[in-house]
């Protein structure tokens, strides 16, 4: 099963690396981390170098399609080798995913045009601009088109998506191994649990995610 995860610069790393870790230990799995150029690409500030291991022209067809968000999603969104990628891979693949802003590349893409689809919360109102309907839910199946929320919930889709493919045997093993058992120290993992102040705060200091200015 050829699994190809897009790479380019300014991703958030989580998006692509917490699907890769559920995915990688499916059955039959190939991984193949994908980008305009082979070589480093910078995750978030800059800070963190991730490889892409196969240009574009390499990879024409793939089984599923990964496609993180991050900062570097505004810029991802323009790119027309970025976009033409993802439409020619579409035509091939089992299963076509995103995670947090991910979503928002396949959208300018065209791929989730009339289908619903999750984002980053801070992102979930530009999915109708792309004629996605954006539905708050932290993993959301439409047909072949699988979008996760914000970040960490990349592990909850591949999760879900390894149940679709491999069976919930397979699923939970992988959980198991990756003893995946979220106790997080706080409840204030999305907006209608967060303090109302904190999501205010969020919301005014979001423009450069939203935006990349």
């Amino acid at each position: 099963m050829r699994i190809a995860i897009l790479l380019y610069d300014r991703l958030t790393a989580l998006d692509a690396v917490g699907p890769y870790e559920v995915l990688r230990n499916a059955p039959d799995a190939e991984i193949l981390f994908v980008g305009k150029e082979k070589g480093e690409v910078r995750a978030g500030a800059g800070t963190l170098g991730l490889m892409v291991d196969r240009t574009f022209d390499e990879v024409p067809s793939a089984d599923i399609l990964v496609v993180p968000g991050g900062a570097g999603q505004v810029d991802a969104m323009k790119d027309e080798e970025i976009l033409s990628w993802l439409r020619k891979i579409d035509k091939t693949t089992t299963w076509t995913t995103s995670v947090c802003t991910g979503s928002l590349i396949l959208a300018a893409a065209g791929l989730l045009d009339g289908r619903k689809a999750t984002s980053h919360w801070l992102a979930l109102d530009q999915l109708p601009a792309f004629g996605a309907e954006p539905t708050d839910r932290r993993v959301v199946f439409d047909d072949k088109y699988v979008t996760a929320g914000g970040v960490s919930a990349g592990i909850d889709m591949a999760l879900a998506l390894t149940d679709k493919f491999a069976g919930d045997v397979a699923a939970q093993a992988i959980q198991l191994g990756l003893e995946y058992d979220p106790q997080p120290p706080y409840d204030a993992g999305t907006p209608t649990k967060a303090p109302a102040q904190l999501v205010s705060m969020m919301r005014e200091n979001s423009k450069y995610f939203l935006t990349g200015t």
